[in-house]
């Protein structure tokens, strides 16, 4: 569907607006891909920049999620004839890849947890919630924002097998949230090994500026 293509295209536009990036540079005059782990994200904003510019890059990158499916929604009004579902979909993938692959900024971006949540949130407010809180709980007893991201990310196709309410637009979201779990992990296999091998960074906020 061209809908569909169009859709994908818009969504990883406004995934690939890296606002990490963005920010580093204005607020502490440096690329944040060149300090600490390398990635684009929150938690090495939080560790190389500080608490409000993590802050901000956390809320920005959230509403990447929120704004790419609420255009997805009002073209599902405005193709009466599309499936609003798919949609919806084909802008949470496309969203988060362009915030993995940032074609503005030579496609090293971040790992798209953030993003993710905002996409949730907007798909399923009660499964956006409860993955929120449960890697939020994993987070502060393993000081670890792998681990709660990436048991999270297990944890939102189970939820889909069972909650079959409170979508925005009604459809099989399975398939969806298992590609989601997916790209999400794959993000984090770097994170993986260093588990696996008991070298994964922990993150303190009483450290950070």
């Amino acid at each position: 569907m061209i809908e569909c293509g169009v859709m994908a295209i818009i969504a990883y536009l406004i995934g690939s607006i890296n606002f990490s990036v963005i920010l580093s540079k204005k607020m502490a005059g440096f690329d944040v891909r060149e300090k600490g782990s390398g990635n684009a994200g929150t938690t090495n904003m939080l560790r190389s920049v500080g608490k409000k510019a993590a802050v901000i890059t956390l809320i920005c990158d959230i509403l990447k999620g929120v704004v790419a499916i609420l255009i997805a929604m009002a073209l599902g009004k405005i193709f009466s004839d599309v499936n609003g579902a798919l949609l919806i979909q084909v802008a949470g993938v496309a969203v988060i890849i362009g915030h993995t692959f940032p074609i503005f900024f030579k496609f090293k971006g971040g790992k798209g947890v953030a993003t993710s949540l905002g996409v949730l949130i907007m798909s399923n407010w009660q499964i956006g919630l409860i993955c929120l809180v449960f890697a939020l709980i994993l987070i502060i007893l393993t000081q670890m924002v792998s681990v709660g991201s990436i048991a999270a990310a297990i944890l939102y196709p189970v939820l889909t097998l069972f909650i079959p309410e409170n979508y925005i637009v009604p459809g099989n979201y399975i398939i969806y949230s298992i590609v989601l779990a997916i790209i999400i992990i794959f993000n984090h296999r770097e994170n993986v090994k260093r588990l696996l091998n008991g070298t994964e960074n922990r993150i303190s906020f009483k450290n950070t500026k």
